[in-house]
């Protein structure tokens, strides 16, 4: 089976609801430390990209296969030729509600995973800041978000859902990530876009 069809098959058992399916599984353990990321220029993987994203079950959570995504989503984000602040599953290939963030605002700087993550509110003033996307090489834009967001999202280890507040461009990271959770890019929010040479 090849990589096209396993993606498509994987987004459909997302989109239906069910625990992780063999193709999923296949995602994740299939690639070296290092994932696939998927961008916009490809005509399946920009499907992925913009496909609706479901939550994780409890099982999925504590399963090797959730440690695993989770490890090499990392090892991916932070690698040099990706060097990025965030990245989320469908990124990856995956339609489920799984991000990692750089948490700027904590010391050492971690990269932590979030998973069944959503926006539950957002306020304050709407800061316009540069932005850019794993999945939409070579192009950047000035985006508009609102400074500060509450981020509900589930313990893997306790399955507790937890609601974080974080703000500034930490608020706009997670921001960033749950759009693509939800099949949104920045480039939706913005028609200020820009080619960055060499990219």
């Amino acid at each position: 089976m090849n990589y096209k069809t396993i993606l498509l098959l994987a987004a459909l058992a997302a989109v239906q609801g069910c625990g992780l399916s063999r193709s999923e599984r296949n995602i994740i353990n299939g690639q070296g430390p290092l994932m696939h990321v998927l961008t916009i220029g490809n005509e399946i993987e920009n499907a992925v990209l913009r496909a609706q994203s479901a939550d994780f079950s409890a099982r999925d959570l504590k399963s090797e296969d959730f440690r695993t995504l989770v490890e090499k989503m990392i090892s991916t984000v932070t690698d040099p030729s990706q060097d990025g602040v965030g990245i989320a599953a469908p990124q990856v290939g995956l339609n489920r509600r799984l991000i990692v963030v750089c948490r700027m605002d904590l010391p050492g700087e971690p990269y932590l995973p979030y998973a069944n993550a959503y926006i539950e509110s957002t306020w304050g003033d709407t800061l316009t800041v540069r932005e850019g996307c794993l999945s939409i090489p070579g192009i950047r834009g000035n985006v508009p978000r609102p400074e500060f967001a509450a981020v509900r999202h589930t313990d893997p280890e306790t399955l507790e859902v937890k609601v974080d507040t974080v703000s500034g461009y930490v608020a706009r990271i997670f921001q960033h990530e749950v759009d693509h959770l939800d099949g949104i890019l920045y480039t939706d929010r913005t028609n200020d876009t820009w080619t960055v040479p060499g990219d």
